[in-house]
């Protein structure tokens, strides 16, 4: 009998918290597209390209931008997946990573390498909720 209760309530808790684990998924999934779509629409607006891809690569090589805008171009590149974008990533990644990289100092070679990683292929499990909006 207490072993029957002691199930019921383990099964309980483990409903409640995979719901829980499933919801932030999909929050953070979410959180991720709508920056990604956001950063999208603002690099569309400055550099007025025909395609997000496109106007996300001005922004990356435009030296008239702060690094940290140029870092969030590489971000957004990497989670939209386009392979279109490959060569410009690799034009600006040496491969040499270091210990401590400020964003808003230089173009970040971790970034590249995870953006690059992506566009090769690599899983971005979040992308299925809304990267077919982004275009």
């Amino acid at each position: 009998m207490v072993s029957g209760k002691i199930k019921e309530i383990l099964v309980y808790f483990v409903s409640v918290g995979l719901s829980i684990v499933i919801l932030f998924f999909f929050i953070g999934s979410t959180w991720i597209g709508f920056e990604a779509k956001t950063l999208c629409r603002d690099a569309r607006r400055d550099y007025k390209e025909q395609t997000c891809v496109r106007s996300l690569e001005m922004q990356l090589k435009d030296e008239g931008r702060g690094f940290r805008s140029r870092n969030d171009a590489v971000w957004a590149l990497g989670q939209i997946g386009d392979s279109e974008a490959l060569p410009t990533l690799e034009e600006f990644y040496t491969g040499e990573i270091p210990d401590r990289e400020p964003l808003d100092e230089m173009i970040s070679q971790y970034e590249l390498e995870k953006a690059i990683k992506l566009l090769k292929g690599g899983t971005n499990i979040t992308a299925f909720i809304w990267r077919d909006s982004i275009k």
